[in-house]
């Protein structure tokens, strides 16, 4: 559920009638967020906070824990996913309100990885610090050797890039066209999951991608939801004119609290802005069932394929008779 988290003009707030305090809190929401800044006032019904360069309102039905003092790290916000599945935690969900898309970038960009193969180039995302990521099934499929990089913040606040070979998958699904992979452990890397998003999408919400375009490396590129239910073949995805390109494909498509929505994986050639993201619930159910579209390393032919139905051996005519005498 959305977290109503309302800005509120400082001249508005009526700190009269409510009790003031200027200790720093952090404030731990029901959809899995974290905002840390100065308590100004406390009613009945909600807090209100200074993060520094807005005030914005809380509702208290929607506080899980509030910390005070010590407590409260120095940073404004921390993610705070809930681990959905119930085998291990696989992945997890929740965002963070309010933050820019730049801060959103910064927080959550650590996620995204690139997928190397030796006939091209394709964009995913990590799911959980064991190293298991999504990205597309053209991206990898007859591929036999695949590595990703990874772009670490250093000390300096910049990005250093980290190859990671002999990437394994482990399961496909050619029809969503969606593949799991899981990068070796390796104990000079943390890998830093991406969450999905919990929320509906709605046309006009803001998106931003992560990926490579072009090979272009770690391209981010911003727009709004076109339509999240455009159909092609059976298949339901997200229109965005966030700019979409070869290389983007596997990558994740953000929502403006830095959840997962989406995994880009195609364009329309014949016109600009339309590009298209498979949806986070196909991504949820590949995952709950990812043993069902195990990946065999020993078989070339692993996949699958449909079977045509049998045929009649004598077709009937218009009323229905095969043309056999009728049984006495």
């Amino acid at each position: 559920m959305r977290i109503p988290v309302m800005s509120v003009p400082l001249m508005c707030l009526g700190f009269a009638s409510g009790t003031v305090l200027a200790d720093r809190v952090a404030i731990d929401l029901r959809g899995g967020g974290r905002i840390v800044g100065e308590l100004l006032s406390e009613k009945a019904d909600a807090l209100f906070l200074d993060l520094g360069h807005d005030v914005i309102r809380l509702p208290k039905d929607q506080i899980l824990k509030r910390s005070a003092g010590t407590d409260a790290p120095a940073q404004t916000t921390e993610p705070r996913g809930v681990a959905e599945d119930t085998i291990g935690g696989f992945y997890r969900t929740g965002g963070v309100e309010g933050q820019s898309v730049k801060q959103l970038v910064d927080q959550f960009g650590e996620g995204v990885i690139s997928i190397d193969t030796p006939s091209g180039k394709g964009s995913g995302f990590i799911l959980n610090e064991d190293g298991h990521a999504i990205t597309n099934h053209h991206v990898i499929a007859g591929e036999t050797r695949i590595s990703a990089t990874l772009y670490i913040k250093n000390a300096n606040g910049g990005l250093q890039r980290v190859r990671v070979e002999d990437v394994e998958i482990l399961a496909m699904n050619p029809l969503m066209d969606l593949a799991l992979i899981r990068l070796p452990k390796r104990s000079d890397v943390t890998y830093k999951p991406c969450h999905l998003s919990v929320d509906e999408l709605s046309a006009g919400d803001g998106v931003f991608a992560i990926g490579n375009p072009l090979g272009l490396e770690r391209s981010v590129s911003q727009g709004i939801v076109s339509t999240r239910n455009r159909n092609f073949d059976g298949l339901v995805y997200i229109q965005t004119d966030a700019a979409i390109n070869p290389g983007n494909s596997g990558g994740p498509l953000f929502n403006l609290k830095g959840e997962v929505v989406g995994v880009t994986n195609m364009k329309a050639t014949a016109g600009d802005n339309l590009g298209f993201a498979i949806p986070t619930r196909y991504v949820k159910d590949f995952l709950r069932n990812r043993d069902a579209f195990g990946y065999d390393k020993t078989n070339p032919n692993a996949g699958y394929r449909y079977l045509d139905a049998p045929r009649r051996l004598k077709p009937r005519d218009a009323s229905g008779s095969t043309g056999k005498p009728a049984a006495r």
